[in-house]
């Protein structure tokens, strides 16, 4: 430990991390509170400096003691010691410090359920040793490489274990998990059977530095109201000696397991899910119900985490676009099409775009599934097809946008503002990129109606903004 100093927290930042100040320089502290007195210690890094919590004096009254082991080191959630109030007090804030400056921010639409809600799992396998005498719970909640050397025992004691978790924050390192507050319920039973069959198989947890070992990474979806669960077994090479194994033993204790996928991902990098997949099992894709619509979902395509907070956002962004059936809605980054099958039910037409093209299959398959003629889903950049659609002076009556985190690029935002549709309805994930359109939107003729945020991720700093858009001179 380094030397300590006393600070006192000034406020959180959009990290959700306290803010001191100390010798004329501010530091971004996570787990600490506004108003909260608190001993730092300095953390030296090769282009800045930091500051890591040490202790704290003097708690806040929106503090709570964190129910998980690892929050300390795992990068997943960043609120969970926050109050639920003063969780949703930080998230208010930080869309009126944001957007403000547009209109007035409705309060946001809070999670009925905050636990268990990610319908998305994925997690990384490593070795760990294990001390001589220590039981399971004396290791709880360490970290250790994943880029282990795949040797039995190297401990004092001779042994080590395979186990499964999350990654630390801004690491490679693994962080033992048995369970998680956020994810589906089903998951840690699924990966204890993992766990199980890479012992009684000798498959061994890939190690990207070495190349050595198999297994890399679980991925699941689950469908909340089907049932139904996908899971991709992730590798980092091709061979995969015990798959059968796998498969079969799978297939038979977790029967809701509908699909079984072998995905290979070789690549250095942080993306969980690689190019190359072998459908072991199953369809390759299950289904789950999201207002009313059947869906198709693939292993690649995007679906909200949180089913139930998806349909309070959903409901609201088509709502707000006050659709009849004169409309043409053009969906951009329509994904599977959940945003577009919506609109449908109230529009004229839909024109969905989307990059991704197992995504547009999977929409494709969803306009079918769920009886619907007038949507139309096309295989193209968003702003290319934006751009496209400007030259030929083709204006719809409204766009629904819902970029990822970067928010959508000029090229975008230009070919909107020349096709000026009536009304424009715009879902973010990030309030600040969404700040940063918003701003060229407005300066380009259009007014900002509504600001409602939604919560989606409770316990996590991520959020959720519908704000709804319309042309001045209407």
């Amino acid at each position: 430990m380094g030397k300590e100093y006393r600070v006192r927290c000034k406020g959180l930042d959009a990290e959700g991390r306290g803010i001191v100040e100390f010798n004329g320089r501010k530091f971004a502290i996570k787990g600490l509170l506004p108003g909260e007195l608190a001993t730092m210690e300095l953390v030296y890094r090769a282009k800045d400096t930091g500051a890591r919590l040490c202790q704290v004096l003097e708690p806040s009254s929106d503090r709570v003691e964190p129910a998980c082991a690892v929050f300390d080191k795992c990068g997943g959630c960043q609120l969970l010691h926050m109050s639920e109030t003063a969780q949703k007090a930080f998230k208010q804030g930080l869309c009126e410090d944001l957007l403000g400056g547009f209109g007035k921010v409705r309060p946001i639409l809070t999670a009925e359920n905050p636990k268990n809600y990610r319908n998305k799992v994925h997690a990384a396998f490593a070795r760990k040793r294990v001390d001589s005498g220590a039981g399971a719970q004396g290791s709880k909640g360490r970290s250790f490489e994943n880029r282990n050397k795949s040797v039995r025992g190297s401990s004092p004691a001779g042994r080590s274990k395979i186990i499964s978790g999350i990654f630390e924050e801004e690491s490679h390192r693994v962080i033992e998990t048995t369970d998680c507050l956020i994810q589906d319920k089903r998951a840690a039973e699924y990966l204890r059977t993992v766990r199980k069959l890479m012992q009684d198989t000798h498959t061994e947890p890939y190690n990207e530095d070495t190349g050595r070992g198999t297994l890399r990474y679980v991925f699941l979806r689950t469908g909340r109201k089907s049932g139904e669960v996908l899971m991709a077994l992730v590798t980092g090479t091709q061979e995969f000696p015990a798959k059968a194994k796998f498969a079969a033993e799978i297939r038979k204790k977790h029967p809701e397991i509908v699909t079984l996928i072998h995905n290979i991902n070789p690549q250095k990098n942080s993306m969980v899910l690689g190019k190359k997949e072998t459908v072991l099992y199953g369809t390759g894709y299950i289904t789950d119900t999201l207002c009313g619509h059947t869906f198709r979902i693939s292993v690649n395509s995007f679906y909200q985490v949180n089913s139930e907070q998806t349909e309070v956002l959903y409901k609201t962004a088509v709502e707000l676009a006050k659709l009849t059936k004169e409309d043409t809605v053009i969906d951009a980054y329509c994904g599977i099409g959940t945003i577009s099958l919506m609109a449908a039910d109230y529009a004229g037409k839909v024109i969905g775009v989307e990059v991704n093209a197992q995504a547009v299959k999977d929409a494709k398959d969803n306009a079918k599934r769920n009886n619907c003629h007038n949507v139309e889903f096309i295989c193209r950049d968003a702003g290319e097809f934006m751009c496209e659609q400007a030259r030929k002076d083709t204006a719809p009556q409204v766009v629904i946008m819902d970029p990822p985190r970067a928010g959508s690029d000029d090229a975008f935002l230009s070919s909107l503002v020349t096709m000026a549709p009536e009304r424009v309805v715009y879902i973010s994930c990030n309030p600040e990129t969404q700040a940063r359109d918003l701003k060229k939107l407005t300066a380009k003729g259009y007014k900002v109606e509504v600001i409602q945020p939604v919560d989606m991720f409770p316990g996590t700093k991520h959020i959720e903004v519908v704000t709804y858009l319309t042309r001045r001179d209407l």
